[in-house]
């Protein structure tokens, strides 16, 4: 069975193909800005006029025609309202012009459920982190659910904030991750750790006041902010796999790719005997070959949908799944 996924939560629109187990095709195209940060209806306006080629693209990619496809997914939450509504209608239209089945699945999911499938992990907590969403996740007596969380911004924005104020542009996060390999000094900052879950609304204000202080090199605040945020998010971790009992832990998110997360995720693993699973970036960042495998995954599970059904969520929380 075929089945094509699409993308389009947030600044990236995807067509995923994926055949039984096999991913076939994923391809994307983000949304960019030189400076500033990302404006919805911009954003849904590039996805858009991507729309056509990346389907185009990936059907040859996948070596398959439109008509060989037997299942549509899409991201039906939760993420930016005036983007899901993009994915959504493309959805709607290719899945009344094929006559397929049309599924929406939760985007936190999918990031969990592609790691399953494409590593060795069996039953792994996530540290999923990406622009908007923050949170530490499992399945756990029967369902998913969400062991820690932000308190206000997810990890990736709060990265592209502080990336925008020093004139770095969006997307942040990358420029900050190579920016911090010159960093030299620590600089101690607001360490924001409340039971379960984290904030950084402070730290963010935080490091805007230091950078505007002149007294520290851009280097040392970025080398500075990543070690600090990223003990916030292994710490939780952490604990949330001594509580479930895992022995596993899965990244997921655009955050992900940061290389300073993995290294100090694998130092945290090896010091309590768990094994430590990161996937390719391109399976990390936002994707539509994870939401065509959980779309193919549930509806062998017996999920159906009908049209009237596919309204987005941008508010779709994991553990209402």
């Amino acid at each position: 069975m075929i089945c094509l996924g699409i993308e389009s939560t947030a600044h990236t629109f995807g067509i995923g193909i994926v055949k039984d187990k096999i991913v076939l095709a994923n391809v994307n195209h983000s949304y960019t800005t030189k400076s500033g940060g990302m404006i919805p209806f911009n954003a849904a306006e590039h996805h858009i006029d991507v729309c056509d080629k990346l389907i185009k693209d990936a059907l040859e990619k996948a070596n398959v025609k439109l008509q060989d496809i037997d299942l549509i997914s899409f991201s039906q939450g939760p993420g930016i309202g005036h983007t899901l509504r993009i994915g959504a209608m493309v959805a709607r239209i290719l899945s009344l012009k094929l006559k397929k089945p049309i599924i929406g699945v939760n985007h936190c999911i999918a990031h969990l459920e592609i790691g399953k499938l494409l590593t060795d992990a069996k039953d792994p907590v996530l540290l999923y982190a990406s622009g908007a969403n923050t949170q530490i996740i499992a399945f756990e007596g029967g369902k998913y659910r969400i062991f820690g969380e932000t308190l206000d911004i997810g990890t990736g924005n709060f990265l592209d904030a502080f990336a925008r104020y020093i004139g770095l542009g969006f997307p942040g996060g990358p420029k900050l991750d190579k920016l911090s390999k010159d960093g030299k000094n620590f600089i101690e900052l607001p360490y924001v750790v409340k039971g379960m879950d984290v904030s950084f609304g402070g730290l963010l204000t935080n490091l805007k006041q230091k950078y505007d202080s002149k007294k520290y090199s851009d280097a040392d605040l970025a080398y500075s902010l990543q070690e600090t945020a990223f003990a916030m998010l292994l710490e939780v971790s952490e604990r949330a796999m001594y509580h479930c009992d895992k022995k596993e832990l899965l990244l997921g998110g655009g955050v992900a790719c940061n290389t300073r997360l993995q290294e100090m995720a694998k130092i945290m693993c090896r010091e309590n005997n768990s094994k430590c699973f990161i996937l390719e970036n391109q399976f990390n960042v936002d994707n539509a070959a994870m939401i065509a495998w959980l779309g193919l995954k549930e509806y062998n599970d017996g999920k159906r949908q009908k049209i009237e059904d596919t309204e987005i969520k941008p508010y779709w929380r994991t553990d209402e799944f």
